[in-house]
């Protein structure tokens, strides 16, 4: 059977973006049973709750909900674990350091496959208030009314 190749996406955390100002992304590995990757492979999951943290010096991803797998038998998995993210030692420092700090979080943006492997993007974030929202979507409205007007400037003048 021939490898997979390339970037398959199995579930994003869209609202992540809106709730949280992004400073830095990180890919990390899974820690995954059988079962868990069948179902991943199968597109289920759901990062809505998720959020990653750093104990001990590892890195962990917590309430992730992955459902367990149709086919599986007695050894299926629980639904929402603790999983083991695979960093380096230094980006785990680096992480740990800014969530320290304060006012720092980690949250999940997606869970993908790439080259047959199961990765996170994990985001150092801060989470934004009420009015930084509003004046988020404020900005997004704004271009997007000044977009249609150019281009309707450009069909008029055709």
């Amino acid at each position: 059977m021939a490898r997979e190749r390339g970037e398959k996406i199995v579930a994003s955390n869209r609202k992540a973006r809106h709730d949280y100002s992004i400073e830095d992304t990180y890919e990390a590995g899974l820690v995954l049973t059988g079962t868990e990757v069948k179902s991943l492979r199968a597109g289920r999951a759901s990062l809505v709750d998720g959020y990653a943290f750093i104990e001990y010096g590892e890195a962990w991803l917590d309430a992730v909900h992955i459902p367990e797998y149709n086919s599986g038998t007695w050894n299926n998995h629980p639904v929402r674990r603790k999983r083991k993210l695979l960093l380096h030692k230094q980006q785990i420092l680096k992480i740990h350091q800014k969530v320290k700090e304060g006012g720092y979080t980690l949250v999940p943006l997606k869970i993908y496959f790439l080259d047959g492997r199961a990765k996170v993007e994990i985001a150092v974030a801060k989470g934004k208030k009420e009015y930084d929202k509003r004046q988020t979507l404020r900005e997004r409205q704004d271009k997007r009314e000044s977009d249609r007007a150019m281009s309707a400037q450009r069909n008029l003048g055709d």
